[in-house]
């Protein structure tokens, strides 16, 4: 007799596959140049592909499955769909160039998943989990796709100029995945009683602004976010050296074999 499966183990697996679903509706809304769509339906991947997680933790039905299949539908959502869609929206205009750029992207987005995969097994100091080593591939699809969706917003209105800067920013973000550089997990952060209602507060007005000025709002999220690269930079350098100057072997946010 076969053991069933828990019921708990298959809600995060389904909200995986929505999301895939997502994304390969993006690519078809790209296929036919529909980027307004293309856009929302990533955003919608993104936000069930933090969801996921966080539920299956919660109702503690991870499973081995479940982060092989989440990986697998990352790299679909966040490195092929958001390349398809910068390329048809503008880098195909730089011919075989625009074409290798976004090979680029998909590359450095298969190399940055398949090294997290590694190193999730590595074992941390709780300290470090706040971490993640580079822009992780959600994040870097929508830094990706900030000229688009620049271009959808009516801030292009007020800019005179945003073409031919997709190949600079796609060579930016490709940097970025790959890199060593510490960027916020946003994962292990409490929030203390005294400001839990100005979060709540918060967070009401973000999913407000993101109902009525959506790619405005998506846009300055996208600015907000590359302003948190260099200071987590930073941040990560002070609480390293307050527990300790020098990072044990077992103490990295990445092991040595890695990339």
């Amino acid at each position: 007799m076969k053991k069933a499966v828990s019921i708990r183990a298959v809600i995060p697996n389904v909200i995986t596959v929505l999301a895939l679903c997502l994304g390969l509706t993006s690519i078809k809304f790209t296929l036919i140049q529909n980027f307004h769509y293309a856009v929302i339906c990533l955003t919608l991947a993104a936000i069930l592909d933090a969801a996921d997680g966080r539920i299956a933790r919660l109702i503690k039905g991870t499973s081995k499955f479940g982060a092989e299949l989440d990986s697998l539908v990352d790299f679909v959502n966040f490195g092929v769909a958001p390349a398809l869609i910068i390329y048809i929206w503008e880098l195909n205009m730089y011919g075989n160039l625009g074409w290798l750029a976004t090979l680029l992207f998909v590359i450095c987005c298969c190399l940055r998943l398949a090294r997290f995969n590694v190193s999730s097994v590595v074992t941390k100091s709780p300290w470090l989990e706040n971490f993640f080593t580079g822009v992780p591939s959600p994040a870097g699809a929508g830094i990706l796709l900030l000229p688009v969706i620049l271009s959808l917003s009516n801030f292009s209105n007020s800019i005179t100029q945003i073409n031919n800067i997709s190949l600079s920013v796609v060579l930016i973000t490709s940097f970025l995945m790959i890199s060593k550089i510490p960027t916020y997990a946003f994962k292990k952060f409490k929030v203390t009683k005294p400001i839990i209602l100005l979060v709540m507060i918060i967070s009401g007005l973000v999913f407000g602004f993101l109902i009525n000025y959506t790619f405005e709002t998506l846009f300055v999220v996208g600015l907000l976010y590359l302003l948190s690269i260099p200071i987590s930079f930073f941040h990560y350098k002070i609480v390293k050296k307050k527990h300790n100057l020098k990072i044990s072997s077992k103490d990295s946010l990445i092991s040595d074999d890695l990339l």
